[in-house]
């Protein structure tokens, strides 16, 4: 990597570091990677190795992108179009994508026409990945009229990926690890057959509320709809072709340390959003990613959150209690965490 992409992405850690929410982020991320590669929009989704990765993501980002052309985008999939899903760039040698004039297989003929209506001319697409797996999404459009995306744009967006992993992970990181408060009940948002929503318990209402940023367009007690669409609609994709459904995981607004789960399964005829707490098994594997815990300190972690103590720990793992507190130590400053306690309270509170 160049001294100058270096600087680019140092830049990039300081300015989307100072600002609290999706719009800052987007700004930042725009504002930097523009530079690098000309863009008028950018969109941005995170995640981690362990959760699903929706478009429509709540912690997803649109900066410049009109809420038509997001909803638009998101839903392109399930109406036959999005020549760069996800999954196809994570085949590629270079996980980068383009949708421009070129091409004319079904389903880039339908996102041509998608970005034509809303004033775009090309599209490019970067799946963030590590050895790990998958980080996030980033689009970048191209308004109409202007140069498509080229080789070179390809090449330095494929450039800012490693970077931008460990920006968006430093997100994750960064929050506290643990919350203060008890967590509420597991709440149910019902979708219909039309992909709306049809009932919200009143646990789901208590979850909206954590779950809510200052820039949706919606009323208190409600949530994006295309988030509800592409939901409703990935869960009856994955159903019928036998997949397994994927968990999302979300920080909480209002309770810094406070992980949401958020899941979708069939419900009859309709589709049930469930909304917890994120502990144990539904919290572990994201934990385990974003603080780069490998597979013996994973072992160690699940029999401290059993709370068994070190000398029992030793004897099940067959070490010796000095490498036991050689791991605890190794966890505690990956984490950040004080000691056993503020561990053990981040993954079962």
């Amino acid at each position: 990597m160049t001294r100058s992409l270096d600087g680019l992405l140092d830049e990039l850690r300081t300015a989307s570091g100072l600002g609290a929410g999706a719009d800052e982020m987007g700004a930042a991320l725009h504002g930097v990677i523009r530079r690098r590669v000309a863009h008028d929009a950018l969109r941005v989704v995170v995640t981690n190795p362990a959760a699903g990765l929706m478009l429509g993501s709540l912690s997803s980002c649109w900066h410049r992108y009109e809420p038509e052309f997001v909803s638009a985008l998101v839903l392109d999939r399930f109406a036959g179009g999005d020549p760069c899903r996800p999954e196809d760039l994570a085949r590629r040698p270079l996980p980068v994508g383009v949708v421009d004039r070129r091409g004319d297989l079904p389903r880039q003929r339908r996102t041509r026409q998608l970005l034509q209506t809303h004033g775009a001319g090309s599209e490019l697409r970067l799946l963030l990945r590590d050895r790990r797996g998958t980080w996030g999404f980033v689009g970048l459009a191209r308004a109409e009229g202007g140069t498509p995306f080229g080789t070179r744009d390809v090449e330095r967006a494929a450039q800012l990926g490693p970077g931008l992993v460990s920006i968006l992970r430093g997100f994750a990181t960064g929050q506290p690890l643990a919350s203060r408060a008890p967590a509420s009940p597991a709440g149910v948002i019902t979708i219909g057959r039309d992909h709306t929503i049809r009932a919200i318990s009143p646990e789901a209402r208590t979850w909206l509320a954590h779950l809510r940023r200052p820039w949706w367009n919606t009323a208190p007690d409600e949530i994006p709809a295309r988030f509800v669409a592409e939901l409703s609609l990935d869960t009856r994709e994955r159903v019928r072709d036998g997949r397994p459904r994927e968990q999302q995981l979300y920080a909480s607004y209002l309770d810094p340390g406070r992980r949401i789960a958020v899941r979708g399964q069939p419900l009859g005829d309709d589709v049930a959003i469930v909304i917890q707490a994120a502990v144990g098994d539904l919290l572990l594997p994201s934990f385990c990613h974003w603080h780069q815990i490998t597979r013996r300190e994973r072992e160690m972690i699940e029999h401290v959150r059993t709370g068994e103590p070190p000398k029992r720990i030793a004897r099940v793992m067959n070490i010796s209690a000095h490498t036991v507190n050689e791991h605890l130590k190794s966890i505690y400053r990956k984490t950040g965490a004080d000691g056993r306690d503020e561990l053990f309270a981040a993954l079962t509170h």
